[in-house]
């Protein structure tokens, strides 16, 4: 089985990849189309030089390789894709080959967390219109796409994964619920400024307080796009 986990940046999306890269039966890849993203854009994004250096620029190629062969002879495939980069211009009849996983969060909690690494974000960078429209466009495939909230993860972490691996036709394992401290094998290159709440981590934190409270451009940019959370949560119930 081939999974795409759809999502913007943080939302919980490096440690539901640990709990995949965990199983035996499973590998993971770190954001595919990063390096395609970037060179298409020509966005300056931290550490763009070495991202594209060490990522495949040819989006045509990624589609192949999240097709192909799975690396080490597993039997599944956990793809982590950011929605973010999944541009115009940029085939996407491929998803309909894999089981599509949407994983969502409060835009208030995304713009709060992503805000703190990389300042002044726009719609475009936390990718919740483009999860919208892949949501859609995977319900126009005739499918019926998995929906999971971040928090329901963070508040009840093995109950989540029991749902979503029953949802996924995939036997529950424990090991999803924990991981060493310090990173994964497959972690991409920009790990080394993103991820460092999760590599100190051994598992999911804990459920998460009251919902941040943003103002001025950032309350507005949470009001734009609470549309299109909103839509994917009551899809989720």
């Amino acid at each position: 089985m081939r999974i795409a986990m759809w999502s913007g940046p943080r939302n919980l999306s490096t440690a539901m990849m640990y709990a995949f890269a965990q199983r035996a039966d499973c590998a993971v890849w770190d954001e595919p189309f990063y390096a395609a993203y970037l060179a298409k854009t020509g966005l300056e994004h931290l550490m763009r030089d070495q991202i594209l250096a060490t990522g495949e620029t040819d989006p045509d190629k990624v589609i192949a390789d999240c097709l192909g062969s799975v690396p080490n002879d597993k039997a599944h495939f956990y793809q982590k894709h950011m929605t973010q980069h999944m541009i115009p211009g940029f085939d996407r009849a491929w998803i309909s080959e894999v089981t599509n996983v949407f994983l969502i969060r409060h835009p208030a909690r995304v713009i709060a967390s992503y805000s703190a690494k990389r300042e002044d974000p726009t719609s475009d960078d936390i990718g919740f219109r483009q999860q919208f429209e892949i949501f859609d466009y995977v319900r126009g495939l005739g499918q019926r796409p998995i929906v999971i909230d971040s928090a329901d993860i963070r508040a009840n972490p093995r109950l989540s994964l029991e749902g979503l691996c029953d949802a996924l036709g995939l036997s529950f394992d424990l090991a999803m619920l924990s991981w060493p401290k310090g990173g994964n094998v497959a972690d991409g290159i920009w790990a080394a400024h993103w991820y460092g709440a999760v590599h100190n981590s051994t598992g999911f934190a804990g459920a998460e307080g009251p919902l941040p409270e943003l103002s001025g451009e950032y309350a507005d940019l949470e009001s734009k796009n609470l549309f299109y959370y909103n839509v994917l949560k009551d899809f989720s119930k």
